[in-house]
Formats: C-alpha cells, structure tokens, sequence
C-alpha cells in the first residue's frame, strides 16, 4: 500500500539520514527501485515528473501500474508515489490519478503568489491524506522544459512557506539537476544552515542528487535533509549498460534481441545505482 511521505521523513530526520527519491520513467525503472528497497529493507519514494507521467500515458496509468506491482511483488517497506516539480494543475491531476504526495513547485512565482497557491494545496493534500512539498529558491540546470538559474533560497521566504504547514521543502542551496559543471562552485551550507534555522526540524530536500560528492551529501543531512532525489544518474548507469550489450552485439546473439534480454543489463544497472545511493543516505535497514 502507498503511503504519504511525512513520517518516512520524520524519521529521517529524527535518526539523521536521508530518504531517496528515485525518478520513474516505465516499468523497468519502477521494478529495480521497488525490488532494491524491498532487499535492503529501506523506505522509498517513486517520483514522477509531468513529463514522465505524460511519456506513460497519464498519471492514472502510473499510480496503477505502481500499486499492482507492489501487490504483484509484495512491496512490505513504506513507498511514496510523489509528483516532481509538479505545476498547480498538475498537483490536482495526482491527487485524483490516486499518488500518495505531491510536490508543487511555485519558485518561478513572486513569493505571494507561491504562497497562496501552496496554503491552498496544503489544505487539499491533506485532506486527502497526502503529504505535500513545496520549493522556494530555484533548482539550476533543466527538468521537463523547467529551467531554474539556480539562485539561493531566502530562509525568510523558507520560513512563510515552512509556516503554512507543508510536510517538507526544497529550498535552492546551489543545486543543479543533470550532471554538474567543472567550475561548479559547491553546495551552500550557508544558506542550508539559515533555512535549517527557520524552520525547526521540517525535513529539508535536496534536488539534483547526481553527482554530488558523498562528503557534501552527509554533510547536508547532518543539516536537516532528509529527502535526496536522484534521476539522472540512474538514466546514464541504464544507457551505459545497454550500450555496452549492444556493442558486444549481445543482442544479435540468439535471441538478444528479446526486450526482456536487451533491458536487463540496464535494469541491473539501475538497481545497483539505487543501492549505492540508499547505502549512502543511510537509509538501509531503516523500512
């Protein structure tokens, strides 16, 4: 069964670790993550951006596809199925389609306006028993069309939006989705700190997860994150194994061809990156 993200997070914060978010993008995808949270008895959270939703065919689709394959493959850890970035229509289309969380990215707005589309889907949200993300601050590079500069989040703002009851917040410290730069200047642990500040024990969320170094991830959960998303490293380790297959000429070997066969070295792949990044958290063990 879903569950809404809140108290997965609560206890991260409280034994000083970081849930992961892995990004979904078909069935393949959601089989590793489900199967490498369930072998390492770690809680999970299943994020899906529009743009992913809309590639499998709606979010009804997904949240479908995602609560039969946990009963198919009897899924016994908490697992959240969470909008990404999600837009204010985008938010309404989940919590119909049957997600457990989502996340509404207002920081493109002015700050008014974020906040009274967020105390708005807050109310929503929980009502319906889900829980709720917000962001201020934007996320740098692209996601789904969605380009962010990458500017530091205000802690002030942190704090009116932290007030209107959201159970987590991504708040921009120098984060960047995709892969990172050479002259990348590092994460903001100053900013991090003041958000922390302001806003007690919220658990704090860290976007763009790939290719951050594993001192600056632990140092950011010793500072409040307690939510790490990751979805473009998974995408390089699955295109790096299936293009090795297929260089090999694996697939012209009998029948290699077979989608079964031609997916599998991928989906090992991402089931390995999932486990890499759950044993970094440290979230293993903690279901």
């Amino acid at each position: 069964m879903l569950v809404s993200a809140t108290e997965m997070l609560k206890k991260a914060v409280e034994g000083h670790y970081a849930v992961g978010q892995f990004n979904i993008n078909n069935l393949e995808w959601t089989k590793a993550v489900l199967a490498t949270a369930q072998e390492l008895n770690s809680p999970v959270i299943l994020g899906v951006s529009e743009g992913a939703g809309k590639y499998m065919t709606g979010f009804t689709t997904v949240a479908e596809m995602v609560k039969a394959m946990m009963d198919e493959m009897k899924i016994t850890v908490p697992v959240a199925l969470h909008l990404d970035h999600g837009t204010y229509e985008g938010c309404y289309k989940c919590i119909k389609a049957g997600f457990s969380s989502i996340m509404f990215d207002g920081s493109h707005y002015p700050i008014e306006e974020n906040v009274e589309k967020t105390k708005e889907l807050v109310k929503v949200a929980h009502a319906m028993g889900l829980s709720i993300e917000a962001e201020v601050g934007s996320i740098g590079g692209e996601e789904d069309g969605v380009v962010g500069m990458g500017e530091c989040a205000d802690p002030a703002e942190c704090k009116m939006i932290a007030d209107l009851g959201v159970d987590f917040l991504a708040a921009g410290i120098g984060n960047i989705h995709g892969k990172y730069p050479a002259n990348w200047k590092g994460l903001s642990f100053e900013t991090l700190a003041a958000v922390q500040e302001k806003t007690g024990k919220l658990p704090l969320v860290l976007h763009g997860g790939t290719g951050i170094p594993a001192d600056m991830i632990k140092k950011a959960i010793d500072l409040g994150v307690a939510k790490i998303n990751v979805n473009t490293e998974c995408q390089l380790s699955f295109a790096e194994a299936t293009r090795k297959y297929i260089e090999a000429g694996k697939d012209l070997e009998g029948k290699g061809f077979d989608p079964r066969k031609l997916l599998a070295p991928g989906f090992e792949a991402i089931k390995a990156t999932v486990k890499e990044k759950m044993e970094l958290f440290g979230s293993v063990g903690r279901a």
